[in-house]
Order: C-alpha cells, then structure tokens, then sequence
C-alpha cells in the first residue's frame, strides 16, 4: 500500500463532470459514471465529487445522482456540495458515501461539522478550504460559493474546523486550478504544520514530482483534477491514472 493517498477529483454541473481553470471557464468533459468505472479498472485509492454549485445556486444534494455515483464506485468515496444539515448528510451515507466534504456550510456553521462528527466520526468529516491570492498577493481564504475573500486568518480557521471535529482538511490553490502549474507547496505546508490532521493537497498537480514535492511539504495525500482528465498542450479529454509502480517509485510504500 503506497505511504500516500492519490486522489482523482472530479467536479459536477447537472450531473455531468466538469473541470475548471482558476475556478472558472467550466468545460464539460464526459460523464461522471463512465469516469468512475475508468477509475475503478485502474484501482484508484479513493474518489472525490464535488457538485461546485449546488451551494452557489442555494440547492440541496442531488441525491439520486450521488446514489449513482455511490453504487458504482468501488473504491472509497468522498463528497461535497449543499450539505447544509445532519438530514442532508444522512441521506448521503445511506447512499455509501464514506466522507463528506464540507465548506460553505462550514464557514457559516461549524456547529454542523460538530454534529456530524459525532454522530458518524471524524473520519467520515472533510472541510474544503480554498485558498486564493488578493490584488497584493497575498493568500486569502475563498469562499467559493460567494466568490469573497474572508478576513479570518488560514490558521485561525483551521484551528476552529479542526477542534470542531474535521478529521481531514483538502486545501485548494484556486490560483492553480486547472493549469497543471504545480502545487503551492508553500501553502500545503503552512496548512500542514497548524493542524494534526491530514492535509489533502489540491490545485496544480502536472506531474508524479509535484506529488512528491506536496507530500515533503506535509500532505498525508494528494487530489488532481487536470491532470487525470485531460492529456496533452491540447487538453484532449483523457481519463488517465499513474501505474501502481510509478506512484511506488515516486511516494514509497508503507512498511
């Protein structure tokens, strides 16, 4: 088994997958189904939905096609997008969903992060944080489904969603997004060194050296988007995940 996770993420909009660039300029790219049973051939290490509008447009989980995408996954599933209650997080874990990604609900109410926490675990509790650069270039958490940049500091908010129960942080570079520019690793290491939890890398991955470059700034996995979609200066759509022994070479296993 690798020391590292390596994990396809995979955006949705009306139940297709999608990919951005910098958290804009959507292009459809197939469908999701399909893409998970191209990923369940290549023995993937885990998955990550996320429908990136639902809480943007204010709608709820769409349960159906999370229940479609649950059945045919075989490996663990991670997703986000609308959860906004106990109820809504319920009904996603009956459907076989192993984790739920939170952020707007967690930046409006981490009191929610706390339920859910302790009625099914840390475990099964991921809070998104992306992360954005201001005009001074200076990083800014980002809410993404009101498009602002928030005052509280990346460490303060991260203490607080950690204590109140997140057993897992995914922290997104939007500046990279898409672009196949590399990680930040000096992001991926602050978020790493103020919290106890693992830190999953996102935003910027091109190569296997990335990974490894976000792994020895602190990340316990990495997720992509691009990088397993698309293939070439011309981005032809093409589902695609490294062979186990590349990932070995590249991350090591655990002993």
């Amino acid at each position: 088994m690798l020391k590292n996770r390596v994990i396809p993420t995979l955006l949705l909009q009306n139940g297709g997958l999608i990919k951005t660039r910098k958290f804009k300029q959507a292009q459809y790219v197939g469908d999701a189904v399909n893409a998970i049973r191209i990923f369940n051939e290549k023995e993937v290490d885990e998955l990550i939905v996320l429908d990136i509008y639902a809480s943007r447009e204010s709608r709820r989980p769409d349960f159906e096609t999370i229940g479609r995408i649950a059945e045919e996954c075989f490996m663990p599933l991670c997703y986000g997008g609308g959860v906004s209650s106990l109820e809504d997080a319920s009904r996603i874990y009956q459907c076989g969903v192993e984790k739920i990604s939170l952020q707007t609900a967690a930046l409006s109410n981490p009191g929610l992060v706390t339920e859910i926490a302790q009625k099914y675990g840390s475990q099964a509790v991921t809070v998104s944080i992306d992360v954005k650069k201001d005009w001074l270039g200076r990083r800014k958490v980002y809410a993404s489904a009101s498009g602002k940049l928030l005052k509280e500091p990346l460490d303060a908010l991260l203490k607080r969603l950690v204590d109140a129960g997140a057993g897992e942080v995914l922290i997104n570079a939007v500046d990279r997004d898409g672009d196949l520019c590399g990680y930040d690793v000096a992001l991926i290491a602050e978020a790493s060194h103020h919290v106890n939890v693992p830190v999953i890398a996102c935003g910027g991955a091109a190569n296997l050296d990335d990974f490894k470059k976000a792994v020895d700034a602190g990340a316990s996995a990495v997720a992509a988007g691009a990088f397993f979609v698309f293939h070439g200066p011309h981005r032809a759509v093409l589902i695609t995940y490294p062979k186990y022994e590349e990932l070995e070479q590249t991350l090591g296993v655990k002993s």
